[in-house]
């Protein structure tokens, strides 16, 4: 007689508190995405950064550097439990990035389009290019969400969340957007792109009707007609600039109460985007366009807190502008370093405000 098969071995059970397995998924969680409750969508796109390039590196650096982070946590406990999965970079993304980062350096050079008609030319087609990406987005932001999953958006520059807040927007009208970054980002165009990473907050505002509310918060680089814009918002716009949340701090001023305050505006349902460069340059030395002041850590993580007491729920999130150093490999650079553990903890935080 053949003797019969014997069963197949069961996988290893998982150990959050051993080593990650070099082949493991982000964190070293096992790469089931079925089974993971939280999504993670890279965009590696940076064609239209100004000043530095490298954050289209940022997802691929960051789920490397991700294997190194530990997965209990005090703040939010236990994010993991809940399934974290990564999907494959899309070769489609670094193409249109590839070609558009073409297109897009001779008018950064110039200092915008002018009234070369080449440079316009070329920058129309990063337009098209970016318009094409904004689709591509929110097709796969749509996807994760009719599956049940927590979108969690890792770009690139700061330009490339908008087909996601336009997809969380679609399903929750009334929308409240917490933005964190150094930068307002309110501008109508930049250096002649349309949908430029100085852009992102004055598109969302002016194309995506469902979002109710932006607060701003880390403030510090703006133009005055930037400025003008958010006072011409009727409260749509409420911005605490970084110089005010300095002068709270060195006036004594309990920072929990300040937190409350800025906040207050928002709905009930907020996606947080958030810009590393809102962080100060210290944590993240080679973001694209780093500003002096800032978040420290903590405090960053104070306003994730407050966010989730308040009884509102995080909906969606994203991460943007983490650029490992240009000689950083395999994920072993502070800022992808950083970028991991900020990634785990916005995941966690969200977790925390749905339940």
């Amino acid at each position: 007689m053949n003797p019969k098969p014997s069963a197949p071995a069961a996988p290893p059970a998982f150990d959050p508190n051993a080593a990650a397995a070099p082949e493991s998924g982000l964190y070293g969680l096992p790469d089931d995405p079925r089974g993971a409750g939280v999504h993670v969508l890279g965009v590696p796109f940076d064609a239209t950064t100004s000043f530095r390039k490298g954050t289209a590196r940022g997802p691929a650096a960051i789920r490397a550097a991700s294997r190194q982070v530990d997965l209990f946590d005090l703040l939010t406990g236990k994010p993991y439990e809940a399934g974290i999965w990564m999907a494959p970079l899309d070769a489609r993304v670094g193409r249109w990035n590839e070609e558009a980062s073409r297109a897009a350096e001779p008018v950064i050079a110039a200092g915008g389009v002018g009234g070369d008609p080449a440079l316009r030319k070329a920058a129309a087609r990063v337009d098209a290019i970016q318009e094409e990406l904004n689709r591509w987005v929110e097709e796969r932001t749509n996807e994760i969400l009719d599956a049940g999953k927590l979108c969690a958006l890792v770009g690139g520059d700061h330009s490339v969340p908008f087909g996601a807040i336009q997809a969380h927007a679609t399903r929750h009208p009334g929308l409240g957007v917490l933005h964190v970054d150094a930068h307002a980002d309110l501008r109508p165009a930049y250096e002649g792109f349309t949908w430029s990473h100085a852009s992102i907050l004055r598109n969302v505002a002016e194309r995506v009707d469902g979002v109710a509310r932006i607060v701003q918060i880390g403030i510090r680089d703006f133009s005055e007609e930037e400025h003008d814009f958010m006072r011409a918002s009727d409260g749509r716009i409420a911005t605490l600039f970084d110089v005010e949340w300095a002068e709270a701090r060195h006036s004594g001023h309990v920072l929990r109460s300040v937190v409350r305050r800025a906040l207050a505006p928002l709905p009930e349902q907020v996606y947080v985007t958030f810009d590393v460069d809102g962080l100060e340059p210290a944590l993240c030395p080679n973001t694209g366009t780093p500003v002096p002041g800032g978040f420290s850590w903590n405090e960053a993580m104070l306003w994730l807190e407050e966010l989730v007491r308040s009884g509102r729920r995080i909906v969606g999130l994203d991460l943007n502008e983490v650029a490992p150093a240009a000689d950083s490999e395999d994920g072993a650079g502070w800022d992808e370093n950083v970028g991991a553990r900020l990634l785990y903890r916005l995941i966690g935080f969200a977790l925390l405000s749905r339940g």
